[in-house]
């Protein structure tokens, strides 16, 4: 065991009982009654980078949430890099379905058991601990900020605001971030790519009050079968989607690109296992890998309306309401894809009803060069810790504000992460594997070595 080895082992203790004062603190954005623990989680950052070996850290304010900025100046000549999480978490409902407290953490088998255990407060914290190290030992051969946002979960809407507004503050020669997931265990992967998002949420109005289905049931359009009906359009039987315009400008990936991304491990039997799904559907003539990462998708996220109380109530109801998403891929304007929807969602309403389209959020996709420096030193360090060459992969997920720090910072990111498939982020039951945290705080700590 060498000194970082040893020096994690000696600490581990109490890097997780800091990380769990972290995740006690039930930072969930997007509910308006959390909002006093968002500048509770902010503080409590703000100690964590100064107790690392910061030579300052802030909490600074937004429109919105408040963020969190630190640093560490070796020499303003030397590189710098900005070190980029968030501090907020998805709600935690349905309640039922956790085995423990969503917010008191528990380690079972293993692995951190909580909201935020993943994502996004386990895997940032690891660029805490790892810096800690370094400048204990006086290893740190490179300036570092910190910015710990507070939105990210509700599409960072402050955040780009205030990166204009502080450029110079933000200054930095790339951004590294540790938000995503790599193959598996004993997989490493590095990610290269991130869809991008546009965010509804559309309301269809029918009658004007609730009415009695016996007595207007198959005179009167109900606004969920409606709802329903008009979903249904927006993709054909080949998961195409029909909204016209939708696809003008993705970008079609070379032959020689899928060859190399299909050389990437994938076993369908246990992919389908471990969701509990017998088939898998998508987009005609593309791979489950290439339908989430190098192609747009089109989901319901939430569809609600009328009476789903217990039992039964016979009512054609007023209303009827869907959250909708699209995944989108680079070179796709999420501004562009919101409007085209709004019009075509708009447009094939029946006369029944009145149908309003409200855009929530969105963000760009995003594709990380493989020849910049830092992702060659990512690379080495994840080879020495896991033993193997990291693949690079694009991820169907988001992260809307890296788009921006390319736009506004004119910064590329680097998307370090260290969550699995199994992690349940977004769900019930979220959870980070110790291994995992472990060894991210060692990569990170390898990768500051690697760095030139």
């Amino acid at each position: 065991m060498d000194q970082l080895q040893q020096y994690i082992a000696d600490n581990k203790d109490r890097f997780l009982q800091e990380l769990f004062g972290l995740i006690r603190i039930p930072s969930v954005s997007s509910q308006l009654s959390h909002k006093d623990d968002m500048g509770r989680v902010a503080h409590y950052w703000k100690q964590i980078l100064l107790s690392a070996g910061a030579d300052k850290a802030e909490v600074m304010p937004t429109k919105g949430n408040p963020v969190v900025f630190a640093e560490k100046i070796i020499d303003p000549l030397l590189p710098t890099v900005l070190v980029y999480g968030h501090a907020d978490v998805m709600p935690v409902e349905p309640l039922d379905l956790w085995h423990s407290e969503p917010f008191e953490p528990e380690i079972r088998d293993g692995r951190i058991y909580a909201r935020g255990a993943d994502d996004d407060k386990g895997q940032s914290f690891m660029h805490a601990k790892a810096f800690e190290y370094l400048v204990k030992h006086d290893l740190l051969k490179v300036n570092v900020k910190f910015l710990i946002e507070g939105e990210e979960e509700v599409g960072s809407a402050s955040l780009p605001a205030f990166c204009e507004a502080n450029k110079e503050l933000l200054k930095a020669d790339f951004i590294l971030v540790s938000d995503t997931s790599i193959i598996g265990p004993a997989i490493p992967s590095i990610t290269t790519g991130l869809r991008g998002i546009a965010y509804w949420e559309v309301e269809v109005t029918g009658p004007s009050r609730d009415l009695h289905s016996g007595l207007y049931g198959g005179a009167v359009a109900n606004p969920i079968n409606v709802l329903a009906a008009m979903i249904a359009k927006t993709t054909d039987d080949n998961g195409h989607i029909t909204i016209p315009g939708f696809y003008d400008d993705v970008i079609d990936v070379s032959d020689e690109e899928r060859a190399l991304m299909a050389q990437a491990p994938y076993d369908e039997a246990a992919y389908k296992a471990s969701i509990g799904v017998d088939e898998l559907c998508g987009e005609t003539g593309y791979s489950t890998n290439e339908r989430t990462g190098i192609r747009p998708s089109f989901d319901v996220c939430g569809i609600w309306g009328g009476y789903t109380g217990e039992g039964a109530k016979t009512v054609l109801p007023s209303k009827a309401f869907a959250k909708i998403s699209t995944r989108l891929v680079p070179n796709q304007n999420h501004e562009k894809i919101a409007r085209l929807f709004k019009t075509y969602f708009e447009a094939i309403a029946p006369k029944s009803v009145k149908v309003n389209v409200t855009p929530l959020h969105g963000g760009q996709g995003y594709v990380c060069p493989i020849d910049m420096p830092a992702y060659q030193a990512a690379e080495k360090a994840y080879e020495e810790v896991f033993g193997t060459m990291p693949v690079p992969v694009r991820s169907g997920g988001s992260i809307p504000i890296i788009s921006v720090f390319e736009e506004v910072l004119g910064l590329k990111s680097l998307l370090m992460g260290f969550g699995l498939e199994s992690d349940a982020i977004h769900s019930p039951n979220e959870n980070f594997p110790l291994d995992q945290f472990f060894k991210g705080i060692e990569t990170i700590v390898r990768f500051y070595g690697y760095l030139k």
